[in-house]
């Protein structure tokens, strides 16, 4: 899908139509997963050839940015929600003086926030590298949210961990590792932002005003990468209490049947010994055999679980 974007007085407008007048007047194309007629199409008015999606997702430096006669390319992550998951999902923008070119397989939505906030603030999009730098900045602020979402949520689990009031361990570790998705995901976006800003700080021949706002977005994300790192650390560390609790619930339940089996070990003897068939066993004759045997029993299983007792085993 194809849609156009024209400045008009400042302001980014929405036009009804792809003709060639719309397409020459252009701001912004957006491609979402764009028809191969598309693509020839934006190519033959921008001058630029626009990269195959899949080449997008590639991570090494000669595939993520391209230096044109007319212009550049970066490609950026983007991170959202489908589906009740998070997502990463790449954009190829292209641009030269006067337009720039978003191509992306499905639709990413701090694009159209920004599209839309951009209708109504005056001045917020003047040309295609304010409109990058305005994105960049609407990616870190996201970044910084789920941030702060994601320390919150732990601090959750933590509590859950440590207070242990009828809680499944094994629904915690599954929250643990939604969670060391999530701050992987954003490690992977803040790192594509930084990259990306440097670029443009080496290529963009960025203006004074573009230039200190960049290295302002460098600094947060410098601050939200040293968060990021101590929620991972903290995500190893509640990962291997939850799994201490469970080995320690475990050996609880092992240490039973231990302790079982050696209280009922000496009855057993007993019992295997006066139940022998052989022919001379002079205990079969005693008045008083039954009640001895039984008696030494409860005996021999006594002792041990007395023993066990005064050791604080039990």
């Amino acid at each position: 899908m194809l849609t156009v974007y024209t400045l008009e007085n400042d302001h980014l407008v929405l036009s009804a139509s792809s003709n060639p007048h719309a397409l020459e007047n252009a701001a912004w194309l957006d491609l979402i997963s764009p028809t191969p007629a598309e693509i020839e199409t934006v190519e033959h008015f921008s001058k630029l050839t626009l990269p195959n999606i899949q080449d997008t997702e590639e991570i090494e430096a000669s595939s993520h940015y391209e230096v044109y006669p007319h212009g550049l390319q970066i490609n950026c992550s983007f991170l959202h929600q489908v589906n009740g998951y998070f997502s990463i999902t790449n954009v190829a923008f292209l641009f030269n003086n006067n337009c720039l070119i978003s191509l992306c397989a499905r639709e990413v939505s701090l694009l159209r926030h920004l599209q839309e906030r951009a209708q109504t603030t005056r001045g917020l999009i003047l040309d295609p590298l304010s409109t990058i730098i305005a994105l960049m900045e609407d990616k870190i602020e996201k970044l910084a949210d789920l941030s702060e979402e994601a320390y919150l949520a732990i601090e959750r689990i933590s509590r859950q961990i440590f207070n242990r009031n009828n809680v499944i361990l094994e629904e915690i570790i599954d929250n643990l590792s939604r969670q060391d998705d999530l701050n992987g995901k954003i490690r992977l976006c803040l790192m594509d932002g930084q990259r990306d800003l440097n670029f443009l700080l080496r290529r963009g021949r960025l203006a004074d005003e573009n230039i200190n706002t960049v290295n302002d977005i460098l600094e947060d994300i410098k601050t939200l990468l040293s968060h990021n790192a101590f929620l991972s650390e903290r995500l190893d560390f509640l990962l291997n209490a939850a799994l201490g609790f469970i080995n320690i619930e475990q050996n609880k339940i092992i240490k039973i049947f231990s302790i079982v089996a050696v209280v009922f070990m000496p009855p057993t003897v007993i019992a295997s010994i006066f139940g022998m068939n052989f022919h001379f066993m002079p205990e079969l004759s005693w008045a008083w055999g039954y009640p001895l045997s039984l008696l030494s029993m409860v005996v021999a299983g006594l002792t041990p679980y007395v023993y066990f007792k005064r050791k604080g085993w039990l």
